[in-house]
């Protein structure tokens, strides 16, 4: 079947030319051009990891561990409905590779060689986001799905391999969803908050030892955290701006219908406790009335924070990575708005033909630079596919991420 198209068949090099960012005369770097990304294929399938059909990497990061060995964090999404885990895959992509699966526990972390402690029953986790800290220890960021709890939480390890939750009962944000959502309306950052029903509160009590959920740390998933070079952290996140009926933008096909997504930055000087909540991308009047923005991943170089945007069309269900760039993570241009930066597979034979979800940034390693990415052969609804329906961790290396 066709896939829909991101662009334009005429669209290419020449838009970035006439992109409104130069126009101003504004000096920022250029991308490399989209056929500079050699795709080198699937390095992990889910039947390699869990039984089902899908595992992404989607928020998550590949650390290079030298000699062609890389250390790929991911997501399992077994055929169990809400049975999340998290976990790497170590070893040559393209190769048999050694899959860590989380064990999980409510006391102290297991002896595994990937644990997490301090984790209620019932917790499951889902896209890791991992940083080796400035002061040497490691830091595990992840959604948790449980009964009446989706909640955004850190976990730290000396070792890197055993890993305990910091305050699961008081997590880094909250989902709407989540038990300690109290909250009904529209927040001061926009995010618009329907109340819960009696069915869900009676099925889903707070404990009474658990706060309410501050209303700045309410957003929906699709998280990624970074620690800068000062030592402090900012985070991008997105944000749920609800739509009036009739509004043109209301995608009645979409799991969020009557919502449009954008992307909100916060601060912090532990990596725990986020303020500082600021909107940061949002579609314009120059974009497509269904264009929503699902992520946002970022790359620090010495020319500026590069940007993976989240490129959704709500219409077709699609998902790109759209270029953008920062020179404080505030101010965001997107000269690139009419080119995705990694082309999408050919519909029929590729796995990834449908919607791209990057890894949490670009890796720079031994002159070359890596993109691992879940590439999906389905619409984000999973009304169309191509082919039987699946998900799996693709690879697309450059020379260089700039026009050079």
């Amino acid at each position: 079947m066709a896939t829909a198209a991101f662009l334009p068949a005429t669209a290419g090099a020449g838009d970035l030319k006439d992109a409104d960012a130069w126009k101003k005369g504004r000096a920022i770097p250029r991308p490399c051009k989209p056929v500079k990304w050699r795709k080198k294929g699937v390095v992990l399938r889910p039947e390699e990891v869990i039984k089902g059909k899908f595992i992404q990497n989607f928020n998550s990061p590949a650390v290079p561990l030298g000699n062609g060995k890389w250390r790929i964090w991911f997501s399992a999404i077994p055929e169990k409905p809400q049975t999340f885990n998290i976990g790497y895959a170590e070893g040559v992509p393209g190769q048999q590779m050694d899959v860590q699966l989380a064990q999980l526990s409510e006391g102290t972390p297991g002896p595994g060689g990937l644990s997490i402690g301090n984790l209620p029953a019932g917790w499951n986790p889902v896209q890791p986001v991992y940083i080796q800290l400035k002061n040497g220890r490691h830091r595990l960021y992840f959604w948790a799905h449980g009964k009446g709890v989706v909640r955004f939480l850190a976990a730290e390890s000396e070792n890197g391999q055993h890993y305990t939750v910091l305050t699961p009962h008081e997590p880094c944000l909250y989902h709407p969803n989540d038990r300690a959502v109290t909250f009904t309306g529209v927040t001061a950052s926009g995010q618009k908050v329907t109340a819960k029903s009696d069915t869900f509160k009676r099925n889903n009590p707070k404990p009474a030892h658990e706060k309410d959920a501050p209303e700045h740390l309410i957003c929906n998933d699709a998280t990624t955290v970074y620690q800068l070079a000062d030592g402090t952290f900012e985070l991008y996140t997105v944000t749920l701006m609800g739509l009036e009926p009739g509004d043109p933008r209301w995608a009645r096909n979409d799991n969020l219908a009557g919502f449009i997504r954008v992307i909100d930055r916060m601060v912090s000087k532990d990596g725990i406790h986020f303020t500082g909540r600021s909107r940061v991308l949002a579609p314009d009047g120059n974009d497509p009335e269904d264009l929503q923005f699902y992520n946002l991943n970022v790359t620090y170089t010495d020319k500026g924070r590069v940007g993976m945007l989240g490129h959704f069309r709500c219409k077709d269900q699609t998902m790109d990575i759209e270029w953008c760039y920062s020179r404080d993570g505030i101010h965001w241009e997107r000269p690139c708005r009419n080119l995705p930066w990694i082309a999408r597979g050919w519909p029929g034979a590729d796995q990834d033909s449908l919607c791209l979800y990057p890894a949490t940034g670009l890796v720079p390693f031994e002159g070359r630079w890596y993109l691992f990415y879940t590439g999906c052969n389905y619409t984000h609804n999973h009304k169309v596919t191509d082919g039987d329906a699946t998900s799996m961790i693709h690879l697309a290396e450059t020379a260089s991420i700039w026009d050079v």
